[in-house]
């Protein structure tokens, strides 16, 4: 499982033109899920971004978190974070979960953040959704459960 992490000032997801979505300061993971994937994948990866220290604090160092900054969370799915650009330059998206087990693990995914933060938000599974980002830095992580 992968996710690209942004600290935002505020982002919002909108489908045909209609808002879906939005959060203020927070963080909008997108979120990739391979073939390979499972709920263990999903836990490790919620717990390592619901806990990154990635917020300034009085000295403006990074050393709160979400929850210390009442931050908000926008969860959008990617199956394109699973690109293989390897051969020619058409990418090949073969090592991405199938649609049917990328919506599982993105719904499980959800839950557990939903469990910590009621309020988080999160686009459409599978839809063509624009994503408005204001980034905060820019601040941007990529983490891999590969790496994990």
């Amino acid at each position: 499982m992968r996710a690209v992490i942004q600290r935002v000032k505020s982002a919002n997801v909108k489908i045909s033109q209609k808002s879906i979505a939005n959060i203020n300061q927070g963080l909008l993971v997108f979120l990739g899920i391979s073939q390979n994937d499972s709920q263990k994948d999903a836990e490790l990866l919620w717990r390592k971004i619901s806990q990154m220290r990635i917020f300034a604090d009085e000295e403006g160092k990074t050393n709160l978190n979400i929850k210390a900054i009442q931050g908000n969370f926008l969860i959008v799915s990617q199956f394109t974070l699973y690109a293989n650009c390897k051969k020619g330059n058409r990418p090949s998206f073969t090592n991405a979960a199938s649609a049917e087990l990328g919506e599982k693990m993105y719904e499980y995914f959800l839950d557990l953040a939903k469990q910590e933060f009621p309020q988080v938000q999160h686009g459409e599974f599978g839809a063509d959704m624009s994503v408005e980002i204001v980034n905060d830095g820019p601040f941007t992580i990529i983490l891999d459960t590969q790496d994990l």
